[in-house]
């Protein structure tokens, strides 16, 4: 049940600088979402946290507690990829409501663990696609799917950012590398333009000259689409940073930059070209992760089901691990045709100012 204001109540499970600087901020935006609780292994975070939004903090080990004691009604979870199940599970299969930070997993068992517990539950699973609650976003996948550029044909994209050594992002091998990490972006993106599943992946890797990162820190990876339709995204760790695809079909094309991140100053652009006619269309800058959060409880509150689904998040796991074994065997991967589904909707457009974020936030730790 939300609160006596309508409003759904929040746990956040992890209080990385994803959670601090981009979510719990966020929240505070909408009319319909609060948080009450925040669960994390760091004391110090607890108390900073807990006091600067009068919330009551929960170690790990006390979840359980936190799932029965009434206090809730959704967890947001952005720990590490690889406890996300440990987290999902329980959770709906206590009729609480989860919105699970992307990627999904790190294994295709864990998504379809999650969402076995979400079917067997009332409680919702959805990915934190924040893209696909965002104006300029859903505009440029609703004038592809209107065929405004003509039958979409090929897709590329770049997302670079440097990343410290230090930083446990670049030591734990790849599944906290830069295909798990950013990959997701542009492979969501193309998916979501063409309206279909890729049928066969490989990728490259390198380590750039005295790297110590455990994993390639710069891969390309290349996707074929049925009607032989092509898509190439490179994300690195090593570079500086850079965001931006093209989308190349036979009446127009997109090019879009900044187009995947968020933030003060990060407002979603793109050029459109379609015969000798050339516009820019500059959307205002907007806070994604309430507009995502807004979105959900609405979802929940209206009973209907979420867009970014359990199978949307484990759409692009399977993606992510093939492009894995790519890497390894330098071979190309095919992939199990799937039947396409709904893509995100201008019905789940949400816009709201950018919050404030508190000055103490460590940005060097997105998850806990």
């Amino acid at each position: 049940m939300p609160d006596s204001e309508g409003r759904i109540r929040y746990a956040v499970v992890g209080g990385g600088s994803i959670s601090q600087g981009a979510f719990m901020p966020g929240v505070g935006q909408t009319q319909n979402s609060v948080i009450t609780a925040l669960v994390t292994g760091d004391p110090v975070k607890a108390d900073k946290l807990a006091r600067h939004y009068h919330l009551k903090a929960y170690r790990y080990e006390d979840y359980a507690t936190l799932l029965t004691s009434g206090e809730i009604d959704a967890v947001y979870v952005a720990t590490p990829n690889f406890l996300h199940r440990e987290f999902v599970v329980p959770a709906l299969e206590a009729g609480i409501h989860v919105l699970l930070e992307k990627p999904m997993a790190s294994t295709e068992e864990d998504c379809q663990a999650m969402i076995e517990a979400g079917r067997g539950s009332r409680a919702k699973l959805m990915i934190a696609y924040r893209l696909h609650c965002e104006p300029g976003t859903l505009e440029m996948i609703q004038r592809v799917q209107d065929g405004d550029f003509g039958d979409p044909r090929l897709f590329t994209s770049t997302f670079t950012q440097t990343v410290k050594p230090s930083n446990h992002r670049a030591e734990n091998g790849f599944a906290a590398g830069p295909v798990t990490d950013m990959g997701p972006y542009p492979l969501n993106m193309v998916r979501q333009l063409f309206g279909s599943e890729p049928i066969e992946v490989s990728a490259l890797g390198t380590k750039s000259p005295g790297s110590k990162m455990s994993t390639w820190d710069t891969v390309t990876v290349s996707l074929r689409f049925p009607g032989e339709r092509l898509a190439q995204f490179t994300v690195s760790y090593v570079l500086p940073d850079s965001e931006r695809f093209q989308l190349l079909g036979c009446e127009g094309q997109i090019d879009a930059s900044p187009c995947f991140g968020y933030g003060e100053g990060v407002s979603i652009t793109y050029r459109a070209t379609i015969g000798d006619d050339t516009q820019e269309h500059v959307h205002p800058v907007v806070d994604q992760f309430a507009g995502e959060t807004a979105y959900f409880s609405d979802c929940i509150l209206n009973d209907v089901p979420p867009e970014p689904d359990g199978d949307e998040g484990w759409r692009d796991v399977r993606v992510l691990m093939a492009i894995e074994k790519a890497l390894e065997t330098g071979k190309s991967q095919p992939l199990e045709p799937l039947t396409a589904k709904r893509r995100a909707r201008r019905d789940q457009q949400r816009q709201f100012p950018l919050a404030k974020v508190p000055d103490y936030i460590d940005t060097e730790d997105p998850t806990e």
